[in-house]
């Protein structure tokens, strides 16, 4: 008869759970209490979301497979701003680039994990991605705030209009007349222009004054009074995922400022390489050095009898008042 100790599903050691620091179990544990208590939950997300989720910018084989010709120019990740190319090259890259990380039909398992995470709670979401990811994986899009834009739109470059377009049709014009082997959108009449002026257009992201936001106010007011229209007494989770220092006015300190100022908030800041939180939120705030696949994989663990998980737990009414309009950009 074999040994049960021999095992491999028997063996802790080959427990992927069970590999995690003992802290970032512990930390679990205070997770699923606090989510447990609260009655609305608001997810913000940067770069670090996306990247452990599979978009990591900064992943140069992924490069090299997707954009041979600017790999061998010495491209290693897809920020491009400020890269001065010629547009046949220019649009051959976001084509890709877009279609890869917007447009892909496949769900996401780790967003999916992190909306079953959420269940029926009250929530919204805050992110700085423009990938639209969590609208694309169960978040109702109507509840999803991205004050830096959408790979989805583009804009006139003046602007001449606040009017933005849907790049789906673009991105598919441009494909049909890339090159991979040279990187080039080869037929010029792919290449975009305003629909209005005939001018030059870009994607509607936010990278410079010319940034056309339109089309995220409404959900920033809405988002604005969700924050703003809850009873005295309800308590708000923010739930924080992969926002670092490129762009810290936009989640993470905005994220510090609600926990500071709305009452019964609490937030958990999830982050690899920047877990810190400030000083004056000891108690409020809880700091885990992890990713967000290594967090939900502790969180559904499964759990001693009688630990109550607070997975499932029914939704409240709300979380307090609108500190002020630095909150919200």
């Amino acid at each position: 008869m074999n040994d049960p100790k021999n095992d491999p599903l028997n063996n802790p050691v080959n427990d992927p759970v069970n590999h995690r620091p003992p802290a970032l179990r512990t930390q679990a544990d205070t997770v699923r209490s606090w989510l447990a208590d609260a009655d609305r939950v608001l997810i913000t997300a940067g770069a670090g979301l996306s990247a452990a989720a599979g978009y990591d910018y900064g992943d140069a084989d992924r490069v090299r497979e997707l954009f041979p010709a600017l790999y061998r120019l010495g491209l290693r990740s897809r920020y491009l701003v400020g890269v001065p190319l010629p547009p046949a090259l220019w649009w051959g890259y976001w084509a890709v680039h877009i279609d890869d990380i917007r447009f892909g039909s496949a769900p996401n398992p780790l967003y999916q994990r992190l909306r079953a995470l959420v269940g029926d709670r009250d929530h919204w979401v805050m992110t700085s991605n423009v990938d639209a990811l969590f609208a694309r994986n169960g978040f109702a899009a109507d509840r999803v705030f991205t004050p830096q834009g959408d790979y989805g739109r583009y804009q006139c470059t003046t602007p001449c209009t606040t009017d933005t377009w849907d790049s789906e049709p673009l991105v598919d014009r441009l494909l049909s007349a890339y090159d991979p082997a040279t990187g080039l959108v080869m037929d010029p009449d792919a290449l975009p222009r305003c629909p209005r002026c005939g001018g030059e257009v870009e994607i509607n992201v936010r990278i410079g004054p010319e940034f056309v936001d339109a089309p995220y106010l409404p959900n920033g007011r809405g988002l604005r009074e969700w924050l703003g229209g809850a009873p005295d007494g309800s308590r708000l989770l923010i739930l924080e995922f992969g926002a670092g220092f490129n762009t810290p006015g936009v989640i993470r300190h905005p994220d510090e400022h609600l926990t500071r100022h709305l009452p019964h908030t609490r937030l958990v800041r999830v982050n690899p390489a920047h877990p810190e939180v400030p000083s004056d939120l000891a108690g409020r705030a809880l700091s885990l050095r992890a990713d967000a696949e290594h967090l939900l994989d502790t969180l559904t663990a499964p759990q001693a009898s009688g630990s109550g998980s607070g997975l499932g737990s029914v939704p409240g009414s709300g979380s307090g008042l609108v500190p002020g309009p630095r909150v919200l950009h």
